[in-house]
């Protein structure tokens, strides 16, 4: 047998504290009155950490700004230290160049001086034939 509708329950729950379609307001703030002392201390304050901030901000731009200037700085030096070690290896090779240089040109200079000739083919132990024509390979 079907159930009395009185005993039938319904399906949404309707609580007399909290009607539905309302909604709750928060509670109402209770505002202190501050006096003129206590406000001036709070503004001091937050104006002493502003400018601890930018203190901070400034500090550290300009940590930057000096290791950047300091590794300019090293970079700088190390190149200028290779350059001078280019430059002390040129100048020995040249050296050393200038030197041979010189002797080879003493050494043609004299072949065109009296008995130029002589001094060549004593330079080369081996005989020449009178119609042959003498090649130097070096």
């Amino acid at each position: 047998m079907p159930a009395p509708l009185a005993e039938i329950r319904p399906l949404v729950d309707e609580s007399p504290l909290r009607p539905r379609g309302r909604r709750r307001r928060p509670a109402p703030q209770i505002r202190q009155k501050v006096d003129a002392a206590s406000l001036a201390a709070s503004i001091q304050l937050q104006e002493e950490q502003r400018d601890l901030f930018y203190s901070l901000i400034a500090i550290g731009m300009k940590l930057g700004l000096l290791s950047i200037g300091v590794v300019s700085l090293l970079k700088l030096s190390f190149a200028f230290s290779q350059r001078i070690n280019r430059h002390s290896e040129i100048s020995s090779v040249l050296s050393v160049q200038t030197g041979r240089l010189i002797s080879l040109q003493r050494r043609f200079d004299r072949l065109y001086t009296i008995g130029g000739y002589r001094r060549l083919m004593d330079e080369h132990d081996q005989w020449i034939e009178p119609n042959r024509v003498r090649v130097i390979w070096r």
